[in-house]
């Protein structure tokens, strides 16, 4: 049996799985001040045999190993949170093995091994909510370097009649977050984006910016999908506008697949992160056994 942890700025989602992700039994509950919410993970995770853990978290946070501070969740907003040393408190919980990476490569993992891109060797997802994150799978592996890719801060070129100043504390209005993001769309019309007709203007610079941001990705990694998530894709219609604006930007000169195949939105839903999860923390163990055989 396996353990899962997706940790969100907002709630924490924990479940316990078998094999190929499967979920057996899952809890959420509010983000609240570390020494709580962990006390939470781990009385959930302390009734089941599990194995392995797979987390996935908000951050920033440090994925890189040589790191004295990996591990840790770094410089985020929520203050009780920033240097948190995330992955020492689960390990000092469970002596277990425990994989350690974002919340949007989990659920980017998750479709790549039985959601959207189960049948594909590679796949970016992107999720535009609040903020924006993304993940990039390709031949199992998750993309990373020295740190995680931050695909929600890339340069986006604004279009001259918006007039938002942009959300991006970091950026304003020069990146994607600070042009496309939920977060965003509040600043630029007063609404929340569910609340806007598809016929606002505001839809045609979100579309535009994504559309930016799926012409950049689809030239420098080339995946085989495109996965869109998040709150501000549930606008109907907008799915349509930027594939239509990637078609038009891209005018022919990267080949990519048929558009309506290649940026779709996920096919599992609120369940990507847990099963992205479960299934490394069941590589995780099988690599531990295979090391410890070896």
């Amino acid at each position: 049996m396996y353990g899962a942890v997706e940790a969100g700025g907002t709630k924490f989602v924990c479940a316990v799985g078998g094999e190929e992700g499967k979920i057996i039994k899952r809890i959420q509950f509010p983000t609240t001040d570390p020494d709580e919410t962990i006390k939470k993970v781990t009385d959930f995770f302390n009734q089941y045999p599990i194995e392995s853990i797979g987390i996935g978290s908000f951050g920033p946070i440090d994925v890189n190993k040589d790191s004295e501070t990996y591990g840790y969740i770094t410089s985020t907003p929520k203050l009780a949170w920033k240097d948190y040393n995330f992955l020492g408190a689960i390990k000092g919980a469970f002596d277990i093995p425990v994989v350690w990476t974002t919340d949007v490569n989990v659920a980017a993992y998750g479709e790549y091994q039985t959601g959207a891109a189960s049948e594909l060797n590679s796949c970016l997802y992107l999720t535009i909510g609040t903020g924006v994150g993304g993940g990039y799978i390709v031949n199992d592996h998750i993309l990373g370097g020295y740190t995680h890719p931050e695909m929600g801060h890339i340069l986006i070129t604004k279009d001259a009649e918006d007039r938002t100043d942009g959300w991006c504390p970091y950026h304003k209005d020069q990146c994607l977050e600070g042009l496309a993001s939920g977060s965003a769309i509040k600043v630029r019309t007063g609404k929340s984006g569910n609340e806007l007709d598809i016929e606002d203007p505001n839809w045609t610079y979100v579309a535009d910016y994504i559309a930016q941001a799926c012409v950049t990705f689809s030239l420098t990694l080339s995946p085989e999908r495109i996965i869109l998530s998040g709150g501000v894709m549930k606008q109907p219609g907008l799915l349509q506008k930027i594939r239509h604006k990637v078609i038009e930007k891209l005018n022919g000169y990267s080949k990519i697949p048929p558009i309506d195949t290649y940026i779709v939105t996920p096919a599992l839903g609120d369940d990507a992160g847990i099963t992205g999860c479960l299934y490394l923390a069941e590589e995780a163990r099988i690599s531990e056994v295979k090391h410890t055989r070896a």
